[in-house]
């Protein structure tokens, strides 16, 4: 399998030391709904691991929960997103964090995004934080100043390692999130461990070796991933906006507390833009999978959307190009339910489009290669069982419940009823009603037998008669 490995700027070969992949994806920070363009990650990331599981390797696979330390801007002040959370709706930070997890796993949930094995919200592992941040501070990588305990960068032979970036691109004023601290030695550290010097209105605070304070952003997810996938990750996952800073300064303070290079591969996902730009919170209104869905949206026509672009591409958002890839998606499902299950399984052919399909995704991911070889096999001339099977096979890693929806729409299309048909109950039901009114209860038992034998069964109600198909 070849990947684009965000540390190198190149496509690699993607080769985990064993058949055991230790993979890491940085969860949502849970102060407010979700938005698809945070869910456009967790779909990549999701097809990635159901890939992985179909070329034989079992995935550990690992996410935090940040439900503490989260800054509304890159630098170390400003107002932390949780407490900003709880302050809109008037709610504990724990009750927010709750009420936003729950939704986060209901969204995921009806975008048939698997569950990691393993989920960990920061609050669950201060203990593990503070023993990090004291080992740092042993080795020296870390001083403090302030109250605060900070990662000191001049220690590192290198920075930044996902970009050329340099010392100028972060003064204050020149890049959004960016202030000035003069806690810090140098303008590029970064917080280990907040203490009751900052933000006295912090809801959620521990007792540490440095004060009565709580954790950085950063640190949870190099704490977390060290205590469940030991001291080596084969992939970390994330959206591309948290390459810098945040998987920088993973990377900065796992391989200062290990001792030793931590991940050889980082998978990063391209924004979804609206017309606009980037999609954010803090623009107000933002776009969750409740909003799609109250506006009539199958939830998996957007994961669709998503699998027609490839994850290193920005995907611009419009409500013209969602119209669209529900129509592609509705006519795939179609295409689906004509398929019959017949003739003899050949094994030949479902190994020759199995292996296209693999080479497809082997290739950097490429699931809109990958619906390529599925729409191959509908159209080819092979037997219609051996469709069906690598139909079903081909989702386990697209999960768009193919063979679902296309039974679904089979059994909606059976019972259709065409508009001849149609005119013709709606006037048996208005007869059968006359006849009722008549007091003709001979009459109207005749024509609710002959509605019966045409298939129709009626029910009366206080609104009227209304009638379904058997």
């Amino acid at each position: 399998m070849k990947l684009y490995n965000s540390l190198t700027r190149k496509i690699d070969e993607f080769s985990p030391k064993d058949n055991t992949v230790r993979m890491y994806t940085c969860g949502p920070t849970v102060y407010h709904f979700a938005h698809i363009g945070n869910l456009r990650s967790y779909i990549m990331e999701d097809v990635l691991e159901k890939f992985l599981t179909y070329s034989g390797y079992t995935v550990k696979r690992v996410m935090n929960i940040t439900d503490v330390g989260h800054l509304t801007g890159d630098c170390d002040v400003g107002e932390d997103k949780m407490l900003l959370g709880a302050k809109r709706e008037h709610k504990t930070v724990l009750e927010i964090a709750k009420f936003y997890t729950d939704a986060f796993f209901n969204d995921c949930e009806k975008l048939n995004i698997k569950k990691p094995g393993i989920i960990i919200p920061a609050t669950g592992r201060i203990p593990d934080f503070i023993e990090m941040v004291k080992t740092l501070l042993d080795k020296g990588y870390a001083y403090v100043a302030g109250g605060n305990v900070y990662f000191d960068t001049s220690k590192l032979d290198e920075y930044y390692v996902f970009s050329k970036h340099n010392a100028e691109d972060l003064e204050v004023g020149v890049r959004e999130g960016v202030c000035d601290d003069p806690n810090k030695k140098n303008r590029n550290d970064f917080v280990l461990w907040f203490t009751k010097s900052k933000f006295e209105d912090q809801e959620l605070k521990w007792d540490s070796p440095w004060g009565l304070g709580y954790p950085g952003w950063h640190i949870e997810c190099s704490a977390i991933s060290v205590k469940e996938l030991g001291g080596h990750l084969d992939i970390h996952c994330g959206g591309i906006d948290n390459a810098f800073p945040h998987h920088t300064n993973e990377i900065a303070q796992s391989e200062a507390y290990l001792g030793h290079r931590w991940c050889d591969f980082w998978f990063h996902i391209r924004h979804l833009n609206d017309e606009s730009g980037k999609m954010s919170k803090s623009k107000g209104e933002f776009l969750t999978v409740s909003l799609l869905e109250g506006k009539g949206y199958d939830p998996l026509a957007y994961r669709y959307f998503c699998l027609m672009s490839h994850y290193r591409k920005v995907l611009v958002f419009s409500w013209e190009s969602l119209d669209n890839a529900v129509t592609a998606f509705s006519k795939l499902i179609a295409r689906v339910s004509q398929t019959e299950d017949e003739g003899i399984s050949d094994r030949e052919e479902f190994e020759k489009y199995n292996n296209a399909f693999r080479e497809a995704l082997n290739t950097d991911l490429n699931t809109s290669l990958a619906i390529t070889v599925l729409y191959d096999v509908l159209k080819a001339e092979i037997p219609g069982k051996t469709k069906l099977e690598l139909i079903s096979e081909f989702d386990k890693v697209l999960s768009l419940d193919l063979i679902k929806k296309a039974n679904e729409y089979r059994e909606k299309e059976s019972n259709a009823v065409s508009s001849d048909e149609l005119e013709e109950i709606e006037n048996l039901v208005t007869l059968r009603t006359e006849a009722k009114k008549a007091k003709d209860y001979a009459k109207a038992d005749e024509i609710r037998n002959k509605l019966k034998d045409m298939g129709i069964i009626l029910e009366d109600t206080p609104q009227g008669t209304k009638w379904k198909r058997i």
